[in-house]
C-alpha cells in the first residue's frame, strides 16, 4: 500500500516526512480541481481514508465477486432449463442478444454517472437493478417475464461488476492493478465447482426458481457495505475540507432537461433499440411463416440498420454530450484493446452458450459435471491472473504476454473443432478449455491494462465503459451468429439423423434440453441427437475460430506502455 507522505530518514536519524530545500513541509496532496464532481470526490476519498479502509474496501470486492460468482455459475447451468420449461430451449441467444443489447447501451451512461454523481450512487443503482432481475426470474412464469428479468440481471450485474472494476482501478496504482483486478477476480476458483453442484442441487431437489431467488437475499447483504463504505469516507474527507462541493442553481425541470442531455438518452435509445431490432433476426428467422422472405424480418432489419446509422449520424454531429469520446477512439492502444475485446467476446459466443447442453447430451454428464468442464476458465484463470498480475508488477510491462496467449487461444479453439464431436474423450475437451482459458484470461486483463494506460484518472471511467461497451456488442454478435447457425443448421440435422418413427417429435426435441435427455444412452434417438449437436457445433467453432485470427492483427496495434511511468491515482491506494 502506499502512503500519502513519503517518509525518510532525517539527520539525526529518525524518520519524519520529506523536506523542502526551505525546510517548509510541502503542500498537502488535494484532490485534482478541474476533475469532475465524481472523480474529485473519490479522489478526496483515497486521500482520507486509512490503510484499514482500503484493506476493508478490498475484502469487500471479493465478497462481492464471490457472491457473483456463485450466481453467475448457477444461473448458466440452469438458464437452459428455465427456457425449456417455457418450451423455447431454443431462444437462449435470442435471451442473451436483448440483455446483452441494452446493457452495452447502459455503460456510458453509467460512466457518467460515476464521473458526476459518484461511485457509490452508481454502484447502488446497479445493486437494485441486479437484486430486481433476480426476484423477476425467480417468480416467472412466462418467456416474455423471464427475457425481462434477464435483461435487469445482465444489467445490474454487468454495471456492478463495471463500478466495482473502476472503483477498484480508484484505489490502485497502475503497475499493481493487474494484481488488484487477480486478486478480486479470485473467488471464481471456489465456485466453478461449488457452483456447479449447487445448481445441480437447486434442479433436482428444491427448484431452478430458488436458484435464482435466494441471491435476491444474499446479493443487497453482501453490496450494502462497500456503499456505506465509500458514503463514510466522502463525508469524513468533507469534513477535512478535501472536498469541493459543486454549487447546482437549476430547477427540477431544468434538472431533469441537463441529466437527460448530458447522459446522451436519445443515444442510448438509438443504440440499444437499433441494435436489437437488428440482430434479433438472425435468431428467429426460422420460426417465421417465410422465413427470411417474412415481412416483419425484412421490416426489422431495415429498421434496426436505419437506427443504428441514424445513432452514428447524431453521435458525429448533433449529440450535444456524445456517448462515444471521439477523442480516445484515436488512440491506436485503445483501438487495439477494443477490437481485441469484440473479437475474442465473439468468437467465445460463437459456440459457448450451447456447451452445457452440448456436454450434457452427447458426453452423458450430469448437470454438476458438465458444469465444472465449462467453468474450467473460472479456475484457470483465477490462478494464471495473479501469476500474470505479479509479473507485469515486476517488469511493468505486459504487451509480451500477448505473443503467448493470442496463439495459444487460437490453437485451442482450432483443436475443439476435432474434438468437440460424439464419441470424443471428454478429457480432451478439458484440455482444450484449459487452453482456451489461459488466452482467454490473458486477454481480459491486458485489454484493461492496455486501456488504462493511455488515459488520466479523469477518464478511467469513460475508457472502461468504451472497453465494456465493445465487448458486450461483440458478445451480442457472437451470440447472434450461434443463434443464427444453431436455429438454421440444427432442426435440419435432426431431421436427417433421427430415425423415421421420431420426426413426429422433431419439435419437442428441438425445443426442450429434459426431452432430449430423456432418450436412453446409446438409443437410435440419443445416437441422432448427439450426431445433430456435433454437426453443429462443429461449425459454431469453425465460425469463432475463423473470427480470433483476427487477434493477431489487433494485438501489434496496441503499444508497450512502462506502466511504472504512468502515474494516475492519488493516496492511500495498492
Amino acid at each position: 500500500m502506499d502512503k500519502i507522505e513519503e517518509t525518510r530518514p532525517s539527520p539525526n536519524g529518525s524518520q519524519g516526512p520529506v523536506s523542502t530545500a526551505d525546510d517548509e513541509k510541502p503542500e498537502p496532496e488535494l484532490p485534482s480541481e478541474d476533475a469532475q464532481q465524481g472523480v474529485h470526490d473519490v479522489e478526496a476519498v483515497t486521500l482520507s481514508w486509512s490503510r484499514g479502509t482500503l484493506i476493508a474496501v478490498f475484502l469487500n470486492i471479493w465478497c462481492l465477486y464471490l457472491t457473483n460468482a456463485f450466481q453467475s455459475s448457477i444461473l448458466s447451468n440452469l438458464v437452459a432449463y428455465a427456457t425449456s420449461d417455457f418450451e423455447s430451449h431454443s431462444l437462449i441467444n435470442v435471451i442473451q442478444v436483448v440483455a446483452s443489447a441494452m446493457t452495452a447501451a447502459v455503460y456510458v451512461p453509467l460512466a457518467k454517472i460515476l464521473d458526476i454523481w459518484g461511485r457509490a450512487e452508481g454502484f447502488a443503482i446497479m445493486a437494485v437493478f441486479a437484486t430486481l432481475g433476480l426476484v423477476l426470474m425467480a417468480v416467472s412464469h412466462d418467456l416474455p417475464t423471464f427475457c425481462a428479468a434477464y435483461v435487469f440481471y445482465t444489467l445490474g450485474f454487468g454495471g456492478m461488476t463495471y463500478c466495482v472494476d473502476v472503483i477498484t482501478a480508484d484505489a490502485s496504482k497502475l503497475r499493481n492493478r493487474g494484481l488488484a483486478y487477480a486478486f478480486t477476480s479470485s473467488p471464481y476458483i471456489i465456485t466453478a465447482f461449488a457452483g456447479s453442484k449447487a445448481s445441480e442441487a437447486f434442479y433436482n431437489d428444491v427448484s431452478w426458481r430458488w436458484g435464482f431467488g435466494c441471491f435476491a437475499i444474499v446479493f443487497p447483504v453482501v453490496a450494502a457495505p462497500l456503499f456505506f463504505i465509500l458514503k463514510t469516507n466522502l463525508r469524513k474527507a468533507r469534513a477535512q475540507g478535501n472536498v469541493v462541493k459543486a454549487s447546482s442553481q437549476r430547477t427540477l425541470v431544468q434538472a431533469i432537461w441537463h441529466y437527460t442531455v448530458e447522459f446522451d438518452a436519445l443515444g442510448v435509445i438509438l443504440f440499444s433499440v437499433g441494435l436489437v431490432v437488428f440482430l434479433l433476426p438472425f435468431n428467429i428467422a426460422d420460426a417465421a411463416p417465410q422465413g427470411w422472405r417474412s415481412g416483419y424480418i425484412i421490416a426489422m432489419l431495415v429498421v434496426g440498420f436505419s437506427m443504428l446509422f441514424v445513432f452514428v449520424l447524431w453521435e458525429t454531429f448533433l449529440a450535444p454530450a456524445p456517448i462515444l469520446n471521439i477523442g480516445l477512439i484515436k488512440n491506436r492502444t485503445v483501438i487495439g484493446a477494443c477490437l481485441l475485446d469484440a473479437t475474442y467476446q465473439i468468437s467465445y459466443y460463437c459456440w459457448s452458450n450451447y456447451y452445457p447442453s452440448f456436454l450434457q447430451v452427447v458426453n452423458g454428464l450430469s448437470i454438476a459435471e458438465a458444469g465444472y468442464i465449462s467453468h474450467t476458465f473460472d479456475v484457470v484463470s483465477g490462478v494464471l491472473l495473479l501469476i500474470v498480475g505479479y509479473l507485469i508488477r515486476r517488469t511493468g510491462r505486459f504487451k509480451w504476454l500477448l505473443y503467448i496467449a493470442v496463439p495459444l487461444y487460437i490453437l485451442a479453439q482450432g483443436l475443439m473443432i476435432y474434438f468437440r464431436r460424439p464419441n470424443q474423450s471428454v478429457g480432451f475437451l478439458v484440455m482444450c478449455q484449459i487452453f482456451i482459458s489461459i488466452g482467454g484470461s490473458v486477454f481480459i486483463i491486458i485489454e484493461q491494462l492496455a486501456i488504462l494506460a493511455t488515459v488520466d484518472h479523469q477518464h478511467v471511467a469513460a475508457v472502461l465503459a468504451l472497453l465494456n461497451v465493445v465487448g458486450t456488442v461483440g458478445g451480442a454478435m457472437g451470440a447472434t451468429i450461434s443463434g443464427a447457425i444453431w436455429t438454421n443448421i440444427f432442426p435440419g440435422a435432426l431431421a436427417r439423423f433421427l430415425p423415421p418413427a421420431d420426426l413426429a417429435s422433431l419439435d419437442a426435441i428441438y425445443e426442450d434440453l429434459p426431452t432430449q435427455l430423456s432418450y436412453a444412452l446409446g438409443s437410435d434417438t440419443r445416437v441422432a441427437i448427439q450426431e445433430a449437436y456435433g454437426y453443429t457445433q462443429t461449425r459454431m467453432l469453425a465460425a469463432g475460430t475463423g473470427v480470433i485470427g483476427l487477434a493477431l492483427i489487433w494485438m501489434l496495434l496496441i503499444r508497450n506502455i512502462d506502466l511504472t511511468k504512468v502515474p494516475q491515482v492519488k493516496g492511500m491506494v495498492f
